[in-house]
């Protein structure tokens, strides 16, 4: 199952946005989060900037992953922004970060949480995702290449094909 378009909106793909610093980023998803989903923007910024504090959540390649744990949340949720211009993130192989998932999670989170971060650390892991994400036009196209990017492990689960039935 692709959890990653399960708590992807439309709404919150935010593409060639202006930021000149890792607060300022933090910021603007804050807002997008407490507008779009009534979330505390004092509280997203502050869970943003404490997981930093711990170190980067830059994974290198241009590509930052910051998520916070959210007293209250009830389910995960996320926002991909794409920045107009990179900005220094402490990314482990010293390159400036243009593309950002933030990701929330409710305080209690569970294993779910961890396949979400693994689920899009292989995605952002294959050069042509990141440069064909880097140029994508729309948020919809967004959504669409996140979720090819992770097919669904059984497709044929709920469709009710009996194995060994010859075609």
């Amino acid at each position: 199952m692709n959890l990653i378009v399960q708590l992807l909106p439309e709404s919150h793909v935010l593409l060639d946005v202006e930021a000149g610093s890792k607060k300022r980023v933090f910021e603007q998803a804050s807002e997008l989060f407490e507008t779009a989903g009534g979330i505390s923007h004092t509280l997203v910024f502050e869970s943003l900037l404490a997981r930093e504090k711990l170190g980067s959540t830059g994974l290198g390649q241009g590509i930052a992953i910051p998520h916070g744990r959210i007293k209250g949340l009830k389910e995960a949720t996320g926002a991909f922004i794409r920045l107009a211009d990179p900005i220094d993130f402490d990314a482990p192989d010293g390159r400036p970060v243009s593309q950002l998932f933030i990701l929330l999670v409710p305080e209690q989170a569970t294993e779910a949480h961890l396949q979400i971060l693994s689920q899009l650390a292989s995605c952002f892991a294959e050069r042509p995702f990141r440069e064909t994400l880097a140029t994508t036009p729309d948020a919809a196209a967004v959504l669409a290449l996140f979720s090819a990017a992770i097919p669904d492990p059984d497709p044929h689960a709920d469709s009710g094909d009996s194995a060994g039935q010859a075609d």
